[in-house]
């Protein structure tokens, strides 16, 4: 048995580690490319949304890798989510390619049902041993996450453009390589050191921007057209309403574990939207209200041509843009987005919050003068 799964961001880095862990033989998709995507377009329904078109031709190019086994996650409630796994077994039937399809649902009572899933890949490997590969592939989810966040505090204030991704790619290396936790402990605190020797220009300040939407989308850099690194090499600090270890809690592990989660911007979602629709749209706009609230400059909101939850949550954005003030800016994509139209929009966008940032500093500078003339 040799098992694969799709790509959404790094998220292969603690999945190769679980399934490594336990000795079971693993079959790592090439990273997502403009072939990934030929194949799925071509193999997928036409209105299908873009991650399930990605996903497929992850699929296709592991098989002819010698996969035999997918590993795939299940999903509840309105969003088609919940149904890519018995479309793509079919489709990948009728092309012939015998595929076995393993799919981890969220569990709704216990945590048993997800590991009675693992189970059917990892066969008679005791519970310890499972439980210790979740653990560590949990701690490795996590280190991708802390380096990232790094990331995104540098791109915008670095000296020198390209050197923060430079050391991210070697670091998503080193997290990848680590064998147990204290090589894993050495990758980490390497990579901190490295980001932190980075020249940086201290007396910037950038614009902030918070980036909410669908999860794959937002995770998934070929997806979104790479707008993380774009934002910050136009001088933009980002932060993402949502991590891969934040969206492991919450979607396989119940949300057991103390996060940030989805749990608090579902929480700041009424009055706007009481209820869920479906995948992240309501965490869509709880998000960006607590970024409104935390002073953010503007919100983008990413998601798939065709996704209900978010068409759901962008008819409501306008509100709490109006309510707080902050600007919005909508990000749709399918296979035919294309890089100039993405960059043309963005250092509009970004054009627009530099200038109102700077308006609002000269506005504070008058109104100081005006108070000291006074005294």
């Amino acid at each position: 048995m040799k098992v694969t799964f799709p790509h959404m961001g790094y998220m292969y880095v603690c999945l190769k580690a679980l399934l490594r862990y336990l000795d079971i033989d693993v079959v790592v998709p090439p990273m997502s490319s403009k072939r990934t995507m030929t194949l799925g377009t071509q193999h997928s329904p036409e209105f299908a949304c873009l991650p399930l078109k990605i996903n497929m031709g992850n699929f296709i190019e592991a098989y002819e890798q010698g996969a035999d086994t997918i590993l795939m996650a299940g999903g509840v409630g309105p969003c088609r989510f919940g149904y890519y796994a018995q479309v793509q077994r079919e489709i990948l039937q009728d092309l012939g390619y015998n595929m076995n399809m393993i799919i981890l649902e969220p569990p709704q009572k216990h945590i048993s049902e997800l590991i009675v899933k693992i189970r059917e890949v990892t066969g008679e490997r005791s519970w310890l041993d499972i439980i210790r590969a979740i653990r560590f592939a949990w701690f490795k989810a996590r280190a991708v996450d802390e380096i990232e966040r790094l990331v995104h505090r540098i791109r915008p204030r670095e000296i020198e453009p390209g050197r923060a991704d430079e050391i991210l790619k070697k670091a998503i290396g080193w997290i990848d390589v680590a064998e147990d936790k204290k090589q894993l402990d050495d990758a980490v605190k390497k990579a901190r050191c490295s980001l932190i020797r980075i020249p940086v220009d201290n007396t910037r300040v950038p614009v902030r921007i918070g980036i909410v939407g669908e999860i794959y989308v937002m995770l998934e850099p070929f997806a979104n057209q790479e707008i993380e690194k774009r934002l910050g090499e136009l001088g933009v600090e980002v932060e993402r309403s949502i991590y891969l270890s934040e969206w492991i809690n919450d979607h396989l592990f119940m949300g057991l574990l103390r996060m940030k989660g989805s749990k608090a911007a579902r929480e700041l979602a009424p009055p706007y939207i009481n209820h869920f629709v479906g995948g992240h749209g309501q965490e869509t706009i709880g998000s960006a209200v607590m970024f409104a609230r935390e002073k953010y400059d503007g919100v983008i909101q990413v998601q798939p041509f065709t996704c209900m939850p978010e068409i759901v949550a962008e008819s409501i954005l306008p509100v709490v843009s109006r309510d707080y003030g902050l600007p919005t800016f909508y990000l749709i994509l399918d296979e035919h987005s294309g890089d100039a139209g993405v960059i043309t929009r963005l250092e509009a966008f970004v054009d627009l919050l530099q200038r109102k940032k700077e308006a609002a500093a000269d506005g504070a500078g008058r109104k100081g003068v005006e108070q000291c003339a006074d005294i």
